[in-house]
């Protein structure tokens, strides 16, 4: 059965982006070998991957295209989903832009999944959205050692959250959480 779940990381003040969308914070920290979900696991288990025009654009300019060592047009092999309002290109065959809420797409979301997990990658407010739609069974999240005072929040919304497993990897504080709901 398909499970939403938002793997990410955050400063320790809340903020997966700062001001500008910039990453160099996550960037720079030392990591180990010792994850509770190391990515090769994690990615193993995604079908599908769901993300706002923000992280899409991000992805173009920081991963892919001629200018990376790789030289690949599109970072994920997966199908992609970009739920967006903007006049976007895909950059690769298996990308779909969509625009509307997750329950609307919920159908083509889980048949790409084909029985695997869809990602929900990076956007606190697109992950919300799936929350709020009952469609975020889970938080991965890494929290790095630095504080921002602004940027782009982890999740854009207030949940109940449940901690299922805790641990570190480098300098990084990792969580699992079930999500149980919205907050009323």
């Amino acid at each position: 059965m398909t499970a939403y779940r938002y793997f990410t990381a955050t400063t320790l003040d809340g903020f997966i982006a700062d001001e500008h969308d910039s990453l160099d914070w996550l960037l720079s920290q030392p990591t180990g070998p010792e994850s509770i979900l190391p990515y090769e696991d994690f990615i193993a288990a995604v079908g599908a991957v769901a993300m706002g025009a923000t992280t899409y654009e991000w992805v173009l300019d920081h991963t892919c295209g001629e200018d990376h060592p790789d030289d690949v047009p599109w970072a994920h092999g997966q199908p992609t989903f970009v739920f967006t309002h903007r006049d976007l290109t895909p950059a690769a065959e298996h990308i779909t832009l969509l625009s509307g809420s997750p329950e609307q797409h919920r159908r083509a979301l889980e048949a790409a999944a084909d029985g695997r997990d869809v990602w929900i990658v990076g956007g606190g407010d697109l992950a919300a959205d799936f929350a709020r739609a009952g469609m975020l069974e889970e938080i991965f999240v890494s929290i790095a050692p630095v504080t921002l005072g602004a940027g782009r929040p982890l999740l854009g919304g207030r949940f109940d959250l449940d901690l299922r497993e805790h641990g570190t990897n480098g300098a990084l504080l990792e969580a699992r959480y079930a999500v149980l709901g919205e907050r009323g």
